[in-house]
């Protein structure tokens, strides 16, 4: 495997979270501000965040819109973010949005936290819950915090859990 930064090498994406542990103000903070450095389609930086941390307003709103099988491992996650886009161009910002989520996600790591993106959610009703303005678009929820005991997990999702990474190999993603 050719050399990687160790905040990709070791970079994955748990279920079992620490239901203890806090993202702290400044950890978020610096998350937020990671996200605010991506780069963006003319600067236009279309990306909109939520914030909840565990138990808060914010956090409940989200964690509902989530479907109830994810409910169970995510309400464990310190912190849930709402990745949100806005402007004319969609496509263009979704993957401005994307761009902030991995900064955000790549500083996480360095921090010692860990991130877990869900795609499938309540989008709607996402936004009802938070009163996002109109043409603001949830897009991502992204679960939060540091890991936590896979043993707690019901016995699939245990076994994803401790089970290895695995990724296609360079040549599947070239186009020929």
């Amino acid at each position: 495997m050719a050399d990687l930064t160790s905040l990709l090498a070791f970079r994955w994406s748990p279920r079992a979270f620490d239901p203890s542990a806090e993202v702290t103000s400044d950890e978020a903070a610096s998350l937020l501000e990671a996200a605010r450095w991506a780069p963006s389609a003319d600067n236009r930086q279309p990306w909109r965040f939520a914030l909840g941390h565990r138990d808060d307003d914010t956090w409940k709103r989200i964690l509902i819109s989530l479907p109830h099988g994810d409910q169970g491992w995510v309400r464990h996650a310190s912190t849930l973010v709402v990745g949100a886009h806005t402007g004319g161009d969609a496509e263009r910002a979704a993957y401005d949005l994307g761009q902030a989520m991995a900064h955000l996600t790549l500083q996480a790591t360095a921090l010692g936290l860990h991130v877990r993106q869900l795609t499938r959610f309540d989008q709607t009703g996402l936004a009802t819950e938070l009163d996002l303005p109109g043409g603001v678009r949830p897009l991502v929820v992204a679960a939060v915090g540091r890991l936590g005991d896979p043993f707690t997990l019901p016995p699939d999702l245990r076994a994803r859990e401790t089970g290895l990474r695995h990724r296609r190999p360079i040549a599947d993603l070239l186009l020929r």
